[in-house]
């Protein structure tokens, strides 16, 4: 693996873009995506908007609440949200300039105010997940006003409303589920395209990981779990690296799983080029880890080149 290659992810997750790294191994490929940290913009600090932004938090979401309403714009209100804006709310979306890898869950008080957030979110750039909460009949009479505004037909019927999973959601708890549970199955709808490379399940960027990986002169090599089978303590596409001291950053699950292959990606360190780890994860071993896991995995090691 060439070490401009991860620069280039690096520079790609500075200015907030997705980036992809095609690794092969063998006679097969494999993509590893790498997303920066999604931005969740949550317009409405209402009931309904407190667990989405506990539970999004907890999903690694980075939430933003926007209310115009200073006793519900507020972080005490929001402790889990990294940034809570008392704005009106098409000035605080101009202001936020909305990326087309960030979520945005329109749930304000009425139907005034979500036509505000839906008309200056529909002329600029959309995000990749647009939700509203309402009623079917109160989002099909928003529609057709904007409809008769100009905003296209197929345009508006992209926004996922009513919000959220149908899983008969009553209090605002299970609202906020519902919501986060749509957000959840979006994040992992994003697949490769027809004719590309599997897409490995992890997509962080990590930045202390590529950091390592970059900088200094130490010769290091790059652990990629390329596949899993049964229970196992990561997921594909879960790197880490090491330089042939051992000092190493990020994980491929820890303990037995990181020990066996460890030794062996120094050795690629030092001497360059790629091998396949098989790890065999017994209960037995796993047992002794305290881990509950005795799948397999695949491990790509390969060298950084500089």
């Amino acid at each position: 693996m060439k070490i401009e290659t991860l620069k280039q992810i690096t520079a790609a997750s500075e200015r907030g873009e997705t980036s992809y790294l095609e690794l092969a191994a063998g006679n097969d490929s494999y993509c590893r995506k790498f997303v920066p940290r999604e931005r969740l913009i949550v317009l409405g600090g209402g009931h309904v908007s407190q667990p989405v932004c506990r539970i999004a938090s907890m999903l690694n979401f980075a939430v933003t609440v926007v209310d115009d309403r200073p006793m519900f714009a507020n972080y005490e209100r929001f402790p889990d949200a990294e940034n809570v804006i008392c704005e009106a709310f098409r000035k605080a979306i101009q202001e936020l300039h909305i990326r087309e890898n960030d979520y945005v869950c329109v749930i304000t008080r009425g139907h005034q105010w979500d036509g505000e957030c839906l008309r200056e979110i529909l002329s600029g750039q959309m995000p990749s997940y647009l939700g509203m909460i309402g009623s079917r009949r109160r989002v099909k009479g928003l529609y057709d006003v904007l409809q008769k505004e100009g905003f296209s037909r197929t345009l508006l019927e992209s926004i996922h409303s009513p919000i959220g999973l149908s899983i008969q959601a009553v209090t605002p708890a299970e609202i906020g589920v519902s919501i986060c549970a749509e957000l959840i199955a979006h994040r992992r709808s994003a697949v490769a395209k027809a004719g590309e490379s599997p897409v490995l399940e992890q997509t962080d960027v990590n930045r202390k990981r590529l950091d390592f990986a970059i900088h200094g002169d130490t010769p290091k090599a790059i652990m990629t779990v390329i596949g899993t089978k049964g229970s196992t303590p990561a997921p594909t596409g879960a790197m880490m690296v090491i330089d042939v001291l051992g000092e190493n950053r990020g994980t491929i699950g820890g303990g037995c799983s990181e020990a066996e292959v460890m030794s062996l990606a120094r050795r690629i360190a030092a001497e360059g080029g790629c091998e396949i780890a098989h790890i065999d994860m017994t209960n037995e071993a796993a047992a002794q880890e305290g881990m509950a896991c005795g799948g397999i995995m695949e491990v790509l090691v390969e060298a950084i080149e500089r």
